[in-house]
């Protein structure tokens, strides 16, 4: 079985759905023929480079979103991560632009390291407020993972570098009618949205495992 998943780094809803479908895998008896494949998303490619603030600030300052609402929608987001053993320190991340972050996944999955990466970048991003716009923190991810240092740095200093990779991911999105990620695909036949529930996914697994 196949999962695409249509995420951005910093997409908080991204980390607790994904968390759910993991905890979904862990009771599927299939778990270990599924292949998941990561997809870019942008949720916003306007973003700066350079740190614009945190959340509350990005949200309020850039985003026009009154600040009582930004802190209720973060905390109740947090509250939700931490039920299902996820730590969001949401004023401590960064808001910037993941186009980088996004081109060297591509290179992870290339080495396939897909996985590592989407998971290391999250948690950078969302537990312990990395700015994953930066290049050397960028660059200290990858050592993480293993990926080689020479093609990182090469992906890093040339903006097209597995940038059509990235717009590719984004347009087929389009295409598909993705409004917002997650945005899960089980075998390019079942469509999940959103950080639904555990059992939303465990139902998908069996479903499309029946299916054959």
């Amino acid at each position: 079985m196949r999962i695409d998943i249509w995420s951005d780094y910093v997409c908080p809803f991204c980390t607790v759905g994904e968390r759910h479908l993991n905890l979904a895998l862990e009771n599927f008896e299939g778990k270990d023929d599924v292949e998941i494949v990561w997809r870019s998303f942008q949720l916003d490619p306007d973003a700066p480079k350079e740190s614009a603030g945190n959340a509350l600030d990005y949200l309020v300052r850039v985003k026009g979103m009154g600040e009582d609402q930004v802190i209720a929608m973060n905390d109740g987001l947090a509250a939700r991560a931490a039920e299902v053993g996820l730590e969001f320190n949401w004023r401590e991340s960064l808001m910037v632009n993941t186009m980088d972050a996004h081109r060297l996944g591509h290179l992870a999955r290339r080495d396939d390291k897909g996985v590592e990466w989407d998971e290391l970048v999250k948690h950078g991003y969302f537990t312990d407020g990395r700015n994953i716009a930066d290049h050397e923190q960028l660059r200290a991810f990858a050592d993480q993972v293993g990926l080689p240092r020479e093609d990182v740095d090469s992906t890093l200093a040339d903006e097209s570098a597995y940038s059509r990779e990235v717009m590719a991911d984004i347009a087929l999105a389009r295409q598909i009618g993705v409004q917002g990620v997650p945005f899960f695909v089980f075998d390019g036949k079942l469509a999940v949205s959103g950080a639904q529930p555990v059992e939303v996914f465990a139902r998908a697994l069996e479903q499309i495992a029946a299916e054959g």
